[in-house]
């Protein structure tokens, strides 16, 4: 009961809001509110200051968080112990930002290690990145580039930006298409977060373009929906575009290159699990 309670507090105190809290524990955000006053009455002390939409933590939140944060990674090294310490079985945990490159990855090594669970998170760049920073995942692959000597990184692959449209969209006529033939159209992009966002958003500034209204949908399958039914264009990797008679694929000028990156802590290559994927990802690595 109190691991569930403290770890409600660690992440209202990172967050400053139950609600944000609640959405990456994946509970109500009744039962957070419930956990964190638990707490406070159970011990009688305050660890929030209320005021307005955002909590802030009070003395004895601010002296009791390092310890709630160290006992919750104690907490995630023993769970990755023994994930990893059986012989003939364990789970590998991996988030990604797209399934594309990673798939083939854990294809590979399924038919290796039939007996290991593989466990495979989709999001975009700054979930999967945070989930491996905060020890939820093993391995994630992802299209941001970070520098961070905490991390190993390998190259997965690249793949180009291209703009995809229904075939009757007036853009459809077009094979190649200057960046300012998009001014005025209704642009569909993923969420803040998103590195393919960041690129579009970047490559349009510097080219002086303004879109039309932007519609912002949480899910690249979604994206595809919308241009289908042409409620608007979306610049994405060519991989993501699926095969289909009602959608046109269109090369941008100056599109640059999205790679897809591979990340592991440092402190958890050498395991057992996540050695065995980065060194059959090594194997198959591009020349």
């Amino acid at each position: 009961m109190l691991s569930a309670e403290l770890k409600a507090f660690y992440r209202v105190a990172q967050l400053g809001s139950i609600t944000q809290a609640a959405k990456k524990l994946g509970l109500s955000q009744p039962t957070v509110t419930t956990q964190i006053r638990n707490l406070e009455s159970h011990y009688a002390v305050e660890l929030f200051y209320r005021g307005g939409r955002r909590l802030t933590l009070s003395d004895e939140g601010v002296r009791l968080l390092p310890m709630v944060k160290a006992l919750l990674q104690q907490e995630a090294d023993i769970e990755f112990f023994l994930r990893n310490s059986g012989q003939g079985s364990g789970t590998l945990r991996i988030a990604a930002t797209a399934p594309y490159y990673i798939l083939d990855l854990v294809k590979a090594f399924r038919e290796r290690l039939p007996q290991i669970e593989v466990a495979v998170d989709i999001g975009n760049s700054q979930q999967v990145l945070e989930a491996l920073d905060e020890y939820r995942v093993d391995i994630a692959a992802s299209s941001q580039l970070v520098e961070d000597p905490r991390l190993i990184r390998r190259i997965l692959g690249a793949d180009p930006l291209v703009l995809a449209v229904h075939r009757n969209h007036p853009l459809a006529k077009l094979e190649h298409v200057p960046l300012s033939a998009l001014t005025g159209h209704c642009l569909l992009m993923r969420e803040q977060g998103s590195t393919t966002r960041q690129l579009t958003e970047d490559l349009l500034a510097n080219a002086g373009v303004s879109f039309g209204p932007l519609l912002e949908i949480g899910s690249r399958e979604s994206i595809r929906e919308a241009v289908l039914r042409g409620i608007g264009i979306s610049i994405i990797a060519r991989q993501e575009v699926p095969h289909d008679p009602q959608l046109r694929v269109l090369t941008i000028e100056n599109a640059p290159q999205i790679p897809e990156y591979l990340y592991c802590l440092k402190e958890r290559k050498n395991a057992r699990l996540p050695a065995a994927f980065l060194g059959l990802a090594q194997e198959m690595a591009p020349a």
